[in-house]
């Protein structure tokens, strides 16, 4: 796996987030320079879903166990069949895969979390070493399973003082005391797109929309009097908990689409500044889909001592999948790749599931 001259490694991250918007596949290479990992991004894609693909995805949680079974293996098939056309396109010769799946439950205080997208599937499908399951491990140890990023932020951007991911879910991490802390902080795409396809669109591009729309305080005052918000982190979000306690304040307020998108903007970047503004003059860098939506980040920024730093495309898309792909070479390397102090687990360790031909 290891060129012997540059020490570099080659690898494939693959990042399907809880938005459903697509596969983001980044073709990563890093070594290490003066005791630091170093990193690039020659080539990445993002290969949006098919309609039958999202709807069977988004009905995941629902299905019987057989049937779940059966999406587990069909997807991770899938996966290696984009993994395959990615890899033929640009000519590549990865030596590893690493592969986060589609979350279907996470549920870290019931002791499970669940990806679906079989590693087995994907080294079948391409011959090429994968990792995958990155989450089990930490939730068996007691941990969150969640985020995972933050030892990526940690080790490839530790000159920002935040790094703020605006994907389904917002995730933050830091250095508090030399130790890296970090926790999801509120939904944002897979809010604000169920907001926006009830006006007939799939998202809302630039933030037009909330733009347009009225503050409604009560809708306002009651998704932050949300009991997660007051919990301290290690602390962890996922779709089950968006259906149970969040989109009823949303389906419940009889203000108009325009005015909910407005409120859940706000929404945002109230709680986002909340865990920011703890400091002043510090460097955030945004990455995500959200750091799109203009007017969330203006709204972010109005509301932050901090100075935002929107990074080049390539980052903002591919952040994720560049880190997953680092997490799978830490594990290949049996280096520890999930931080106690982020996930509340009994101690750092290295995770994932290694399937090789």
């Amino acid at each position: 796996m290891k060129n012997s001259e540059t020490k570099s490694y080659r690898v494939v991250g693959l990042m399907s987030g809880t938005s459903l918007d697509g596969l983001d596949i980044a073709y990563c290479l890093f070594w290490e320079e003066n005791n630091k990992w170093r990193f690039k991004i020659p080539v990445a894609h993002t290969y949006d879903y098919p309609q039958i693909w999202k709807s069977r995805l988004r009905s995941a949680v629902s299905m019987s166990g057989q049937e779940l079974v059966q999406l587990n293996n069909e997807y991770g098939r899938y996966l290696g069949e984009l993994a395959n056309t990615f890899i033929l396109d640009n000519s590549l010769h990865p030596d590893l895969i690493a592969s986060h799946g589609h979350t279907v439950f996470h549920q870290p205080e019931a002791g499970l979390t669940f990806q679906i997208g079989s590693g087995a599937e994907i080294t079948a499908v391409t011959g090429i070493t994968v990792v995958c399951d990155f989450r089990s491990q930490d939730v068996a140890l007691g941990g969150q399973g969640a985020p995972l990023v933050p030892i990526g932020d940690k080790m490839l951007f530790g000159e920002f003082d935040f790094c703020l991911n605006l994907g389904g879910f917002s995730n933050i991490s830091f250095e508090k005391d030399d130790v890296r802390k970090a926790f999801d902080i509120c939904p944002v795409n897979i809010a604000l797109n169920y907001l926006s396809q009830k006006l007939g669109v799939e998202f809302d591009k630039d933030g037009a929309l909330a733009s347009s729309g009225t503050f409604c305080s009560n809708l306002f005052n009651a998704l932050n009097d949300l009991p997660f918000y007051a919990v301290e982190g290690p602390k962890s979000l996922g779709w089950e908990w968006l259906q149970a306690q969040f989109l009823p304040l949303l389906d419940d307020d009889n203000s108009p689409v325009k005015d909910k998108l407005r409120t859940t903007i706000e929404h945002i970047a109230y709680q986002i500044s909340l865990k920011t503004n703890k400091i002043s003059d510090g460097k955030i860098l945004v990455t995500g889909g959200g750091a799109f939506n203009k007017f969330l980040i203006n709204r972010i920024g109005d509301l932050n001592n901090n100075t935002l730093i929107i990074p080049e495309d390539k980052i903002i898309n591919f952040k994720e999948a560049l880190i997953f792909a680092f997490l799978g070479l830490l594990r290949y390397l049996n280096k520890p790749n999930c931080l106690a102090s982020v996930t509340a687990a009994t101690t750092d360790h290295s995770s994932g599931a290694i399937y090789s031909l």
